[in-house]
């Protein structure tokens, strides 16, 4: 990974993640390979048919899925410098700027999910790795990420701390795990109903006693503390790599809640990443 060159901005409700990259080709050979279906089908994550200029139409199809698939639209076509184009609701941006006798490759992945970052991020990493072999005229020989790659990026951008709002602490995180094999790690098998004990995987230091007061499985579970504090954990759709985490706790000092909640979910992380990548 290339730390200093890969970075995630918010700003207007979007969010800009901007990678580099570097080859040792001339911008012409970059420029077909980000433009031609041919090229594009062996390292881009769909295949994909264009009509390359602006306001041209643009197909998206995942190998495997049923249904026509994805459109977008073509707002930049500059030939050998500059493609970009909509898919869907997101926004990419490719520039290829002369570096000696190579070129330098700029992805601009404009999006409204920032929690979704690491997982784009690590997406596009492994795409730009089987471009670069591509252009070296080499087999794509590109491993899946089994995790280690999309947390080392939530780590870079800092996705896990959590948000103080007034008296509620938020955390938002992308997981490694589908929200099924979440919560049988945190219920660790038990059954959990309304009422019940709360399971001591959903509890962190200083919220270990209380009693369920909703429980859907493996949608929701929220829990009064025995000290006041209401804990909520919700389970829903996120990038493809797991279930969307979104955690939050209201009535405590939100300082302490958001240092002894993000302990554990890191915990957490970490042990779906051992889940994952076994």
């Amino acid at each position: 990974m290339n730390p200093e060159a890969d970075t995630l901005t918010t700003g207007d409700g979007r969010t800009a993640l901007v990678m580099r990259r570097r080859f040792a080709h001339p911008p012409a050979a970059v420029w077909a390979a980000v433009t031609e279906p041919a090229q594009l089908a062996q390292w881009f994550p769909s295949e994909v048919t264009v009509e390359l200029k602006p306001g041209g139409a643009m197909g998206f199809h995942f190998p495997g899925d049923d249904g026509p698939g994805m459109t977008g639209r073509v707002t930049d076509a500059e030939e050998p410098r500059v493609f970009a184009f909509e898919w869907g609701e997101d926004h990419l941006r490719w520039e290829i700027t002369p570096e000696g006798e190579g070129s330098l490759l700029t992805l601009t992945h404009t999006f409204g999910d920032r929690f979704g970052g690491a997982s784009f991020a690590s997406g596009w990493h492994l795409c730009l790795t089987a471009l670069g072999q591509i252009l070296d005229s080499e087999p794509v020989d590109v491993d899946a990420d089994k995790g280690d790659l999309h947390e080392a990026y939530l780590e870079q951008f800092d996705l896990g701390g959590g948000e103080i709002q007034g008296t509620t602490v938020r955390f938002e995180r992308q997981l490694l795990r589908p929200a099924e094999a979440v919560w049988a790690e945190l219920a660790a098998g038990r059954p959990v109903a309304e009422g019940s004990a709360v399971p001591s995987g959903f509890t962190a230091p200083r919220f270990e006693q209380g009693s369920v007061t909703q429980a859907r499985e493996p949608e929701l579970l929220a829990y009064r503390a025995s000290t006041g504090e209401l804990v909520r954990w919700e389970f829903g759709a996120g990038t493809g790599h797991g279930a969307r985490l979104v955690l939050t706790v209201d009535g405590m000092d939100p300082r302490q809640a958001r240092e002894a909640w993000h302990e554990r979910i890191e915990h957490l992380a970490a042990r779906l990443l051992e889940l994952a990548s076994a």
